[in-house]
């Protein structure tokens, strides 16, 4: 039986509102690319890629700090809810890269992100006419690890903070003992395998390094051994020497507002690192909010689309409200 013609319209009208309602809104501002050396150490130069309107107008900027295990990954992946909402707003989007481990350990690593803050206050605000002192900053696993650290250890500091999965401790049995997951066991990973991926020269981009640094990373998690290999800190010491650079150690009631978003059944970065920064938030009176993704896994995988959706809702007003309120 063939339907009615006027019901063959509404269902087309229904079809095209449909389609409509799914596409993202056109985006009322072009942001034009620049990739720039924010900071050189030793010959090596360490870049930034600025996404900014055109013209001269001085722009609040949200700074993305990508995720990687401290090990793998480049500022070319933003997070593309980041993007599209600089894109609606007209906000610069800073996109950093750092030099990454093993071949550099986590106070020089750390130290690359503070040059960045630097940077943008100095020379970078002045050449891409950005303002400093209204920055968001952003990231996801180990880049929301980052992001946290930038709470306490930025210059100038950050209006607010949204880490996605993150992390605020680093020598927890989480990291340092033997992951019993499987998406860390796919086979067993060799010590010559993790080797053969690092020659020991520095890299701040693992598309620099043979293959991309996943192989290191398994290695490092089947055997328990991250934060030791990370942070060049010896057995007997760790604990107290790395306790300088984990975030949940570092809340006072002077750390920016923060937002967590953080899967319930995260096998890579357990749920529990974002509940333990929410206490310490909640313990000294900084603004914050943690949004759970019931049965989400790392990157949200497996959790409830509207529940994903309203999260990433929360974090576009989030943002909002922390660049363009007084």
């Amino acid at each position: 039986m063939q339907p009615s013609p006027l019901l063959a319209i509404a269902i087309v009208f229904c079809l095209v509102a449909s389609i409509a309602q799914a596409q993202p809104p056109t985006p009322r501002f072009k942001l034009v690319k620049k990739s720039v050396a924010y900071r050189e150490v030793d010959g090596h130069q360490i870049l930034a890629d600025v996404y900014r309107p055109a013209g001269d107008e001085v722009r609040p900027v949200i700074v993305w700090i990508h995720g990687g295990a401290l090990i793998m990954g480049s500022r070319t992946s933003i997070h593309p809810q980041v993007r599209r909402l600089a894109e609606e707003k007209g906000y610069a989007v800073v996109s950093i890269d750092y030099r990454l481990a093993p071949e550099t350990k986590l106070p020089e690593l750390i130290s690359d992100i503070e040059a960045a803050f630097r940077w943008l206050a100095a020379d970078g605000g002045k050449q891409f006419h950005l303002n400093a002192n209204r920055t968001v900053v952003a990231g996801g696993s180990a880049g929301g690890y980052l992001t946290l650290v930038t709470g306490y250890r930025a210059k100038p500091q950050p209006k607010a903070l949204v880490a996605l999965y993150g992390y605020g401790d680093l020598n927890g049995e989480w990291y340092s003992k033997p992951s019993p997951h499987p998406r860390h066991n796919p086979r067993v990973i060799s010590r010559q395998d993790a080797e053969a991926q690092t020659n020991g020269t520095v890299i701040s981009d693992a598309r620099q390094r043979k293959g991309n640094g996943g192989i290191i990373y398994l290695y490092y998690r089947q055997n328990g051994i991250w934060p030791a290999r990370v942070s060049g800190f010896g057995p007997s010491t760790i604990a107290e020497q790395i306790a300088e650079f984990e975030p949940v150690r570092h809340v006072t009631k002077e750390y920016p507002p923060t937002l967590l978003i953080h899967g319930t059944r995260d096998t890579d970065v357990p749920f529990v690192q974002s509940t333990m920064m929410a206490e310490q938030l909640k313990k000294h009176g900084v603004p914050h909010q943690l949004a759970p993704i019931e049965n989400g896994e790392h990157g949200f995988g497996g959790g409830d689309r509207k529940q994903i959706d309203a999260a990433y809702k929360t974090m576009r007003e989030f943002i909002v409200k922390h660049l363009d309120g007084e």
